[in-house]
């Protein structure tokens, strides 16, 4: 939704289904004919939540970007991500993962070995980032940032109880995440308890709300999950 002058913007997206790999569907919701693009986020995939059985192979093998970034964010299962620069890097749930792709890089992202030949939960969000058109060739580079260093605030919501929010990108509620951007970017983590009113302030010109699995209700409009 838009927050620049007069009431709010708002457009709802659906999305669309696509296979990543073996049997591991996504829900691409950005780019949408409707909404290129959020801020600096131009892509927005989500996958699961989903229990895959031992013989599927999910890996993602080696792939290029440029002049973009990926961040990649699990609630649960795993990724092992490679990459030409020599990083090799598990991915947990509640992580960063921030991949600088500039002039180019090379990454997979595969199946850990240790998950290999049992069933396994898997559910995240892949988004990529636009880079500001002066540092789309720059070196590229890689951050991870553990679960337990993204900061964390609890906000009141009245007889409900408190809303959580763990701020992985950008800086809200008086505190900042330690990720580094080349440009403003705001992406938050905010679980609601049942039944809570909340209101989300306008932190950016352009806002999205993404409910994974519960249905929400966004100024009186119902939203179903995803």
């Amino acid at each position: 939704m838009s927050a620049s002058g007069g009431q709010p913007r708002i457009t709802r997206l659906s999305g669309r289904e696509a296979t990543l790999a073996g049997a591991l569907t996504v829900r691409r919701v950005l780019p949408a004919a409707s909404q290129r693009s959020v801020g600096p986020f131009i892509f927005f995939d989500h996958f699961g939540p989903v229990t895959l059985p031992p013989e599927v192979d999910t890996d993602v093998g080696g792939h290029p970007h440029i002049g973009l970034a990926t961040v990649t964010y699990l609630f649960e299962g795993g990724f092992l991500h490679r990459d030409s620069l020599g990083t090799v890097q598990t991915i947990a749930p509640g992580a960063i993962n921030w991949m600088v792709a500039g002039r180019g890089v090379v990454h997979s992202e595969r199946v850990p070995e240790a998950e290999r030949g049992h069933p396994r939960r898997l559910h995240g969000l892949q988004l990529w980032v636009a880079l500001p058109p002066e540092l789309a060739q720059c070196e590229p580079s890689f951050q991870h940032v553990a679960a337990a260093d993204l900061p964390h605030v609890s906000l009141d919501s009245g007889e409900a109880g408190r809303v959580s929010v763990r701020v992985l990108v950008g800086e809200a509620f008086g505190v900042r995440s330690p990720v580094r951007t080349a440009s403003p970017t705001l992406y938050l983590d905010i679980t609601l308890p049942p039944g809570a009113s909340w209101t989300l302030p306008p932190l950016a010109d352009e806002q999205a709300i993404f409910s994974p699995e519960h249905a929400l209700t966004v100024d009186d409009e119902a939203l179903a999950p995803r």
